[in-house]
């Protein structure tokens, strides 16, 4: 394996688990966390292989400055951050961990649910402010619901997996798949989930066709009262439309792993507005996008991918 066909730059912070995994593996690495765009399309030149995770945007200007890169790793899942069709058209690899943090995905989605449905974050409030309210604090049962998941990858899957204990009824559906449905979850049409469900999870990715694809006209068009539970990606939900829709009593309750805009100090008039309705709503549940952000997790997102760049 020739130098430049080993050398990968590393331009976002990782576990420092990756570094062994390569050297084992035969790749030289570069580890740069804290390079700036600028330095980054001056000295990416060089390099073959580039793993990112979060800061770090794969566009047509950066990979002009990459002449040799071959591949790019993403630690982590979703691949939004890369132009998919100028990488194509270029033949450069793309490898993702999407099946790494799959685990923590599915236990964080059913943690939320569970949390929203008997108002475990609301008591817990009212019981530390000496408020003892046992009535109206009556749950709802997860195993009297139908939960509808939309894509059925890696985490639809992994919630599917662990909702099946629950008793509840589930439906899955992917615009992407075939012949997927499992003993976990039944494979529907989108019109059937939507008509049927009481609970909807987003797992999809974020895509031209699904920017705001959870707007008014998606939330009317869902049959009956539900909740939404979105551990994507924030920019699928509108958040004024949620604000809306929890208003009007459309939408029951919502539990997010993340926010359209989720630099809370640049949000738009707009956007804080809603953000502020949501974390003042007992309806709501609200985390800073940790779905996937476990201990293990972090470690295991490293084996899956350097397993992928092994079979190069």
């Amino acid at each position: 394996m020739s130098e430049i066909h080993s050398t990968i730059l590393i331009a976002d912070e990782v576990h420092p688990s990756l570094f062994s995994m390569l050297t084992e593996a035969g790749f030289q690495f570069e580890y740069q966390p804290a390079i700036t765009r600028a330095e980054l399309l001056e000295r990416l030149s060089p390099f073959a292989g580039l793993i990112i995770r979060s800061k770090t945007k794969v566009d047509e200007p950066l990979l002009q400055c990459a002449p040799n890169l071959q591949f790019i790793g993403r630690a982590g899942a979703g691949l939004d951050l890369i132009d998919l069709e100028a990488v194509t058209k270029r033949g450069i690899r793309v490898f993702h961990a999407g099946e790494g943090n799959r685990d923590a995905v599915g236990e964080h989605a059913v943690g939320m649910l569970l949390a929203l449905l008997a108002n475990i974050v609301r008591a817990d409030a009212e019981v530390r402010q000496g408020i003892w309210n046992r009535e109206g604090n009556r749950g709802f049962e997860l195993g009297s619901m139908t939960v509808g998941i939309i894509g059925y990858g890696n985490n639809g899957t992994a919630t599917a997996r662990r909702l099946s204990g629950f008793g509840c009824r589930v439906l899955c559906y992917d615009k992407y798949r075939t012949n997927y449905g499992d003993s976990y979850a039944q494979a529907v049409s989108v019109e059937q989930l939507m008509a049927e469900a009481d609970v909807i999870s987003l797992h999809i990715p974020l895509t031209d066709d699904t920017k705001q694809w959870v707007n008014d006209a998606w939330i009317t068009s869902v049959s009956k009262p539900f909740y939404l539970m979105n551990v994507a990606r924030g920019e699928i939900v509108l958040l004024a439309a949620l604000v809306r829709g929890l208003e009007s009593g459309k939408v029951r309750g919502a539990c997010l792993d993340v926010l359209e805009n989720e630099k809370l100090t640049k949000l738009t008039p707009e956007q804080q507005a809603a953000f502020d309705y949501l974390r003042r709503s007992n309806s709501v549940i609200l985390t800073p996008h940790i779905a996937g952000w476990t201990h293990e997790s972090y470690v295991r997102i490293n084996e899956v991918l350097v397993r992928q760049l092994r079979e190069l």
